[in-house]
């Protein structure tokens, strides 16, 4: 149910994200959803791709600080209160989430939205307890 996030140090200079995009594209590797989060001397960007192994692979050969985490992503009901009813959820069981982002997909009523939290295995059964859609891996990989 977890998904492979890559997640990658840049040192804020121009031309840093270009060279990643364009490692990737040299590779065939598509992105399917991604955050930075930055300050005035570096940016870690995180990237959920079709082919996270590749890229893992790809971007450690081009001596980037790349490392892999795993995320979930989960379908989000796309209406006022939608994502609160997923943070309630986990805020009654005591699952911390470190950060999320939306995915670039929406289907039908739901967004997508890419969550870390804390002891993911036992919050993926609860959010399964209680009716969330998680999705699988290569759901997400193939969108």
């Amino acid at each position: 149910m977890t998904v492979k996030q890559i997640s990658v140090f840049l040192e804020n200079k121009i031309g840093r994200l270009a060279e990643i995009t364009n490692v990737l594209g040299k590779k065939g590797i598509n992105i399917r959803a991604l955050s930075i989060a930055d300050t005035t001397e570096f940016g870690i960007l995180r990237m959920i791709v079709d082919r996270p192994e590749e890229t893992l692979k790809a971007l450690e050969e081009r001596e980037f600080a790349v490392k892999e985490t795993d995320v979930i992503v989960l379908r989000v009901p796309d209406k006022p209160g939608g994502l609160a009813e997923i943070l309630a959820i986990l805020k009654e069981s005591s699952f911390n989430v470190e950060y999320l982002y939306a995915f670039v997909k929406k289907s039908g009523e739901d967004a997508f939205v890419v969550f870390r939290i804390e002891n993911t295995e036992e919050a993926v059964k609860k959010l399964k307890e209680a009716g969330v859609q998680i999705l699988e891996a290569n759901q997400v990989y193939k969108m």
